[in-house]
């Protein structure tokens, strides 16, 4: 068996997207095992940019089963409209499942999210507002509604009675809005559902059997190490685990079954939303970085707030991971620059730290240590192997290694699938 697993570093947006996609043409399943809409990948094939959010990354393989698993929250609407751009795009999606276990998010999580942050003002997490949170909470109080319900729709219809006079309760008296119309709410899904039957799954008893009959299974997250429910900047979060335990519970398979743990590194650092940052950049620096390596989101368009590489932040992610191999993105990004600070240690009231303090209120008075690299002024997009790379860039990640203690398998210096230098293969068949 092969199980094969790629999880961000940072704070997500490290170009994920981009290595499921070039993997994906190797494997026989794709699975994408927590998270949902709020997540943006972008693929560039063939100069074209294809943005997905909900479908996993490899959805552009047609060899490859994409499978959303039961860690995901699935909003039907979205699913439907990504699917829909593929098939306009002459891209097939039979191929495309969901698990039965996955969690419906709802219209009223769509607008809970949106009122709840409203409410928070000044607290505010700086969600995507796309619901994936409330869903979240649902599950976990157990009222949730799975994709399976939609099959005895009959039972579907009881609990959503049942859960929307509960959600309407919210609304109406805590937040002052509208409630929301329990038979219009039944068309809309009575709608999608047909729709979805075809592609629902027991996705545990899939992905296991295809590991036992030695098929090559990627399993791929959003968002990343730095935005875990559980060992990010909480509260400034997300609502489930992107890292690679994510996988075991996200999917069902044993730990047993990981052979490969891949994590994605951005040569910099970016982050959305609310929360601290300790190596970001409120400078001409910060926003030649922003500029030059196009740093807006690809699910909000807001910009992202930019900074140096923490490497702090980066051994954390190996450690909570178990990483085995590095896939280092955006380096061409530094190009131009004489020097390059990278973030080696926090000094927190006098005292410097390597690892992420438990405390939000911390991690935002930390003071970067930096170390000061040589820049490079070479373009490095059409460099082919590691020895044409400039001597600084190649120091340059062989610090990043050498920190960690992880080698870096693969250099992405551009967005195209061809923009790559493999220094070990990552999927040994």
């Amino acid at each position: 068996m092969a199980g094969y697993v790629v999880v961000g570093t940072q704070w997500g947006d490290e170009g994920k997207g981009k290595i499921v996609d070039v993997l994906g043409s190797q494997v026989d399943l794709v699975v994408r095992f927590q998270g949902g809409n709020n997540a943006g990948h972008t693929v560039v094939v063939e100069g074209k940019k294809h943005i997905l959010h909900l479908l996993p990354s490899g959805v552009l393989h047609e060899n490859a089963e994409c499978i959303i698993g039961p860690g995901v929250v699935v909003d039907p609407f979205v699913f439907l409209e990504e699917v829909e751009l593929l098939e306009k795009g002459g891209i097939s999606s039979d191929h495309i499942y969901i698990s039965e276990r996955a969690h419906l998010i709802m219209p009223y999580h769509i607008a809970l999210d949106k009122y709840q942050e409203e409410y928070k003002k000044d607290n505010k997490v700086g969600t995507t507002k796309r619901g994936i949170g409330p869903t979240y909470a649902d599950k976990f109080t157990r009222i949730g509604l799975r994709v399976g319900d939609l099959k005895d729709f009959e039972s579907f219809k009881k609990k959503l009675a049942f859960t929307l006079e509960m959600k309407n309760l919210e609304i109406t008296e805590m937040f002052h809005k509208e409630p929301f119309d329990l038979d219009e709410m039944i068309s809309q899904f009575e709608m999608v559902r047909e729709k979805l039957l075809p592609r629902m799954i027991n996705a545990m008893v899939v992905v296991n059997k295809a590991l036992e009959d030695d098929k090559f299974v990627l399993f791929e997250g959003a968002q990343a190490a730095m935005l875990d429910i559980n060992y990010g900047t909480y509260p400034y979060v997300t609502s489930s685990s992107p890292t690679s335990a994510g996988v075991c519970e996200g999917v069902g398979v044993s730990p047993k079954k990981l052979d490969r743990i891949v994590g994605v590194v951005k040569a910099y650092s970016t982050r959305v939303g609310e929360g601290p940052f300790v190596t970001e950049l409120l400078d001409e620096k910060g926003d030649y970085i922003r500029e030059n390596g196009q740093e807006f989101g690809a699910t909000t368009g807001r910009p992202r707030r930019c900074g140096w590489l923490d490497l702090v932040v980066v051994k954390h992610a190996c450690t909570i991971n178990g990483l085995t191999d590095l896939v280092i993105t955006k380096i061409d990004i530094l190009s131009g620059l004489k020097e390059i600070p990278v973030c080696i240690g926090y000094e927190i009231d006098g005292e410097i730290i390597d690892y992420i303090p438990a405390s939000v209120e911390d991690v935002a008075k930390a003071k970067p240590v930096y170390e000061i690299l040589p820049g490079w002024d070479e373009d490095i997009s059409k460099c082919p192997t590691w020895e044409e790379l400039p001597a600084n860039c190649r120091a340059y990640i062989e610090k990043i290694e050498a920190y960690t203690k992880t080698p870096a398998s693969m250099i992405s210096v551009g967005p195209g699938r061809e923009h790559n230098i493999y220094r070990k293969d990552i999927i040994e068949k």
